[in-house]
């Protein structure tokens, strides 16, 4: 494999705006997919997670399958729905969205964790990222499934030698952090605009 894990991913955030920087909903859900065979290297502890991005990849990839010229856009899946009230339905695309985001975020913040604290454990790694990030919104049913998970996560040198490919890794993880992290940020606010950015799960 050429450079680390993370190459197609940050190949692929360069194409996520358009030139006049709109969201657009292939290049974004590809983007998350990449991501998923890092998630893999994680092995159980992340089943729950990688199970969660990818239905919800799958259910905006969806959408955008139907009508890929109305859906180049990823927020107009969103707008349609709040004009139809259908927006805060636990199957709506606008929830599809929120989760996905959400879920990215976590994983930003873990491996931002990975990067900035080279003496902790992979479990406590992944234990500070959730309490960032998903632990708010979770209800303490999904947050126990979470904290248990989180106790079979791998050994951290054994993960970190996995992901690496023929790559420089920490320079891969700090650009992912920094080059994604705004696209995320992005969709926050614009979901917040709409108020769909603080729904919990059920």
């Amino acid at each position: 494999m050429e450079g680390t894990v993370f190459a197609p991913a940050l190949e692929g955030i360069k194409h996520v705006k358009s030139e006049e920087g709109v969201m657009l909903t292939k290049p974004f859900l590809d983007v998350c997919k990449h991501i998923l065979p890092v998630i893999e290297k994680f092995g159980a502890a992340m089943a729950l997670v990688k199970s969660d991005i990818g239905g919800n990849i799958t259910r905006l990839e969806n959408k955008y399958l139907s009508n890929p010229t109305k859906y180049t856009n990823l927020y107009s899946m969103v707008q349609e729905e709040v004009e139809a009230k259908t927006a805060k339905g636990s199957s709506s695309c606008t929830n599809g969205l929120l989760w996905l985001t959400r879920a990215m975020d976590f994983l930003v913040e873990l491996f931002r964790n990975l990067l900035d604290h080279g003496d902790w454990a992979m479990s406590q790694a992944c234990s500070d990222s959730y309490s960032k990030t998903l632990k708010k919104f979770h209800g303490w049913l999904a947050s126990s499934s979470f904290t248990v998970a989180m106790k079979l996560a791998p050994d951290r040198k054994k993960f970190m030698d996995v992901i690496c490919g023929t790559g420089d890794i920490n320079s891969d993880i700090g650009q992912f952090c920094t080059t994604f992290s705004p696209l995320l940020e992005e969709n926050h606010k614009f979901l917040a605009s709409v108020g769909m950015d603080g729904l919990k799960a059920s």
